[in-house]
């Protein structure tokens, strides 16, 4: 007697499925499996009619062609692939050898994909790890497209996400509130007087995110929201000489600058010396990521730090306990964050 399988990971049955398999594929085109299997690894063999449905088959239940069909099912690949948006400064580097060095202390190897900060880039490195049976998978941030997420959850390989907070991981996470931290960084502005904010900002989706929480800061304070300068991704040193640039020619009144990026604000403060501009006596500026060098500015920068090496350690245990079938106390962890406040923020005194 044969039973169909769940198709949707979020079925109630789902659970007790196994990972989709060729088979599954076949029984769903109506095709045997070694057609199935001719169609996606020697297609010269099989009517394109044939193949087009196979692959329709595959892609309605997530079904990722399994490169190392010939090993032991039963033995681990000792493998952890991870995600990243890009390895230009410290923020995904620092975590990512933390991830490398404490799996690697309990034998297990680290794969290593940069996406480049595009969703379509993620989608094809995410089905190219999954073909060859990861232990588990690392990502970066919380916004995938459908079709990363169904993948995941038909592989059943235990997936951990970082550098972002939600109640609604897709299986576990390691991170922090980007909407906390725009919060906190506009009501400590606001505390120290300052009113006229511009932003130099990347466009990418979790400084998005950190704006909108610096904007409701603002909001809360009867302020509108402040104009911005938007740069692409990565950002560095001469795009955040070319925001200031910009920004006051439209706003020449402006009293501090917020950054997305350490980077971007070393840049607003090497364009604000040139023009002979007082740092912090005319102008403010406020960074985030807490990068090696903006302690060491003149006047050092004040910033957002974040445990960078505590995301990668925390998500190398989250996978080697899942993998290993020990329990998790949670499978949201937090590290959290601190305002560094430093000189280029602080404001001179009323009798100055």
């Amino acid at each position: 007697m044969s039973s169909s399988m769940p198709t949707d990971p979020d079925h109630p049955d789902a659970s007790r499925a196994q990972s989709i398999t060729l088979k599954d594929v076949a029984r769903l085109a109506g095709l045997s499996p070694i057609t199935v299997s001719r169609a996606l690894h020697n297609p010269k063999l099989v009517k394109p009619e044939t193949i087009e449905r196979v692959k329709e088959a595959a892609a309605s239940i997530g079904y990722i062609p399994n490169m190392l069909a010939g090993s032991l099912a039963s033995k681990r690949s000792r493998l952890i692939a991870a995600v990243v948006p890009q390895l230009f400064n410290s923020m995904f580097a620092e975590t990512v050898q933390a991830l490398g060095d404490e799996l690697a202390a309990h034998g297990y190897q680290l794969l290593l994909s940069v996406s480049n900060y595009s969703a379509q880039n993620e989608e094809e490195a995410v089905s190219a790890i999954l073909s060859r049976q990861p232990d588990g998978v690392v990502l970066t941030g919380i916004s995938h497209l459908q079709s990363v997420r169904k993948k995941l959850l038909a592989s059943r390989v235990p997936v951990v996400e970082t550098w972002d907070l939600t109640p609604t991981p897709l299986d576990m996470l390691v991170g922090f509130s980007h909407t906390d931290i725009g919060e906190t960084i506009g009501r400590y502005l606001l505390d120290k007087g300052y009113r006229r904010f511009g932003l130099v900002w990347a466009n990418d989706e979790r400084a998005a995110v950190r704006r909108k929480g610096l904007e409701a800061a603002l909001r809360r304070a009867g302020l509108p929201p402040p104009p911005a300068h938007m740069v692409p991704v990565p950002a560095n040193l001469a795009l955040g000489r070319q925001g200031l640039r910009a920004l006051l020619e439209r706003h020449p009144d402006l009293d501090v600058i917020v950054c997305s990026s350490d980077a971007l604000a070393q840049g607003v403060l090497t364009e604000a010396s040139v023009r002979g501009i007082a740092v912090p006596g005319q102008l403010g500026i406020m960074g985030f990521g807490d990068f090696d060098f903006a302690g060491h500015t003149s006047p050092p920068i004040s910033s957002v730090y974040v445990d960078k090496r505590a995301i990668g350690i925390q998500a190398a245990r989250a996978l080697l306990a899942r993998i290993e079938g020990r329990p998790l106390e949670d499978n949201i962890i937090d590290v959290g964050f601190s305002l560094m406040e430093r000189e280029s923020t602080a404001r001179p005194s009323p009798s100055a």
